[in-house]
């Protein structure tokens, strides 16, 4: 048994640290040959990336044996039961819930806190984009049970995003545009993927590539306008607080920082943030369902190496990703060639994408509902290339100083255009691909390179600037795939055209 254990261990460990490799390449390539540095404080940064890879293997085990197979079958027993406001409560619940504990929110939240020295509260924050998370699952299950399409509700959110932005301070837009793409990462998009393709696969009528797509989309819109509202009250109405200084990246700051109480205080938090899901499941599989939870020593298990595994990542990103991508930042703006900065994004947002798990799985899904239309490979390429030219472009944009919105508003404008275009199954599958670039391993780094160049670049704020780099990783695919759809669909024409011609 210990055996079995040690060996499925090492497994998630291989895949975990799989995940790791292409940043550490790129890392490695630019230190060596662009910077020509070591970077400082190298072993701690080993150190935060180790303690990074085996938080991500028993986070992402603990899903895999503890939550996502009781998530999975709550998901089809209330599709059986049939009741809307049952099944309205429970998407509202698990978004709320898989979104509070969500990693990568986290580590956004406690850096934004820090940044505007506490007047945006993290815990608050947290609490805004996972209310809008819960929301945003509620409205997509609706619009899959009454069968409206999914481009009218992406729509009508962009045009209450962009006139939202004319209100909300300059302070908390690149913040607001990021949250979307933070929601949607390793806790979220496999149990909302789940729920609305097996949703639409049990109602008559639906077609799983079509109606089943689209919640992720929703889950990376809604944030965007609930916290600039948040910041419209938060700069109005509310106080500057006060925040600690995260960890310099050095041992003996990040020792200073995680103590032994400190650590405890950290680990009891995250039981704290992982209990709205353990509570929202147990309630639906006892009291509504009125079913036990099969396998519950397992799931228990599971549930423990989350929690673990959680508390881990969160302390090594303090440790390894934070520091590497501003220390980098900090250099290629000190060497006076924007194109490296540029050519650095591009890298890091492709090499990183194309190994995301959650891509990885929407990708083979999309594949086999559409019985090979869509090649997952080539969708893997779009999306990446999409996140690589989003980064890119959103470097470009902190560096020559222009605003965000400018951008994305262009972006909205081009995927609103696509939409007509593009092919009926390819539009949610697109629209979802923004969503699932962002994961727990790449917004650490992008939010860090976002930071750093704001923090080294004359003129430049990192509230107002440094956020933003992850509304473009989130944006751009949705235009590379909708691309990719249309490239697809013409040339399947021209066959068809070809062959009754001959």
């Amino acid at each position: 048994m210990i055996k079995e254990s040690l060996k499925i261990f090492i497994s998630d460990l291989k895949n975990s640290s799989k995940d790791l490799l292409p940043i550490v390449a790129v890392v490695a390539f630019f230190q060596i040959f662009v910077i020509q540095k070591t970077p400082d404080d190298l072993i701690s940064i080993c150190i935060g990336l180790a303690i990074v890879a085996i938080g991500l293997a028993l986070f992402i085990r603990g899903l895999e044996i503890g939550i996502f197979p009781v998530g999975e079958n709550l998901a089809n027993d209330f599709a059986k039961k049939g009741s809307v406001f049952w099944l309205l409560t429970f998407a509202f619940l698990i978004g709320f819930s898989t979104t509070i504990a969500e990693p990568a929110l986290i580590a956004i939240a406690n850096k934004a806190s820090v940044i505007s020295d506490g007047r945006i509260d993290a815990f608050y924050l947290r609490l805004t984009v996972a209310f809008s998370v819960g929301f945003a699952i509620a409205l997509g299950v609706f619009r899959i049970l009454v069968g409206h399409p999914v481009q009218y509700y992406i729509i009508t959110g962009y045009i209450i995003v962009v006139s939202v932005t004319f209100f909300a301070p300059v302070e908390i837009i690149g913040l607001a545009y990021d949250s979307g793409g933070v929601t949607t990462s390793t806790v979220t998009v496999p149990l909302v993927a789940a729920l609305g393709i097996g949703l639409s696969s049990s109602i008559k009528g639906r077609n799983p590539a079509i109606d089943g797509f689209g919640l992720i989309a929703f889950a990376s819109l809604t944030p965007m306008i609930f916290v600039q509202v948040f910041g419209i009250i938060v700069y109005n109405f509310g106080s500057t607080g006060e925040t600690a200084v995260l960890a310099s990246g050095t041992v003996q700051a990040v020792v200073e920082r995680f103590g032994m109480y400190n650590l405890l205080l950290e680990f009891l938090g995250v039981i704290k943030d992982v209990a709205p899901i353990l509570l929202v499941i147990a309630f639906f599989q006892y009291l509504i369902i009125k079913k036990p939870i099969p396998h519950l020593k397992k799931v228990i298990v599971g549930v423990v190496l989350l929690i673990i595994g959680l508390d881990a990542f969160i302390v090594g990103l303090e440790l390894g990703l934070f520091p590497i991508g501003e220390s980098i930042a900090y250099a290629l703006t000190g060497m006076g060639n924007n194109y490296l900065i540029y050519l650095f994004g591009f890298m890091i947002g492709f090499s990183t994408t194309m190994a995301e798990p959650a891509l990885i799985a929407i990708a083979m899904k999309a594949s086999e509902i559409t019985k090979g239309n869509i090649n997952q490979s080539t969708l893997r390429i779009a999306v990446a290339f999409g996140v690589a030219c989003g980064i890119s472009l959103g470097a470009f944009r902190l560096v020559s100083g222009t605003p965000l919105h400018y951008y994305i508003i262009a972006g909205y404008i081009i995927v609103v255009v696509m939409t007509f275009f593009a092919p009926k199954y390819i539009v949610p599958i697109a629209y979802d691909s923004g969503g699932v670039t962002t994961s727990t391993v790449t917004v650490p780094l992008v939010a860090a390179l976002g930071l750093g160049l704001a923090e080294n670049i004359p003129g430049r704020n990192p509230l107002i600037d440094g956020f933003g780099l992850i509304a473009f990783a989130s944006l751009f695919p949705m235009i590379t795939v909708m691309g990719y759809g249309i490239i697809a669909q013409y040339q399947n024409n021209k066959k068809k055209l070809n062959k009754e011609n001959a």
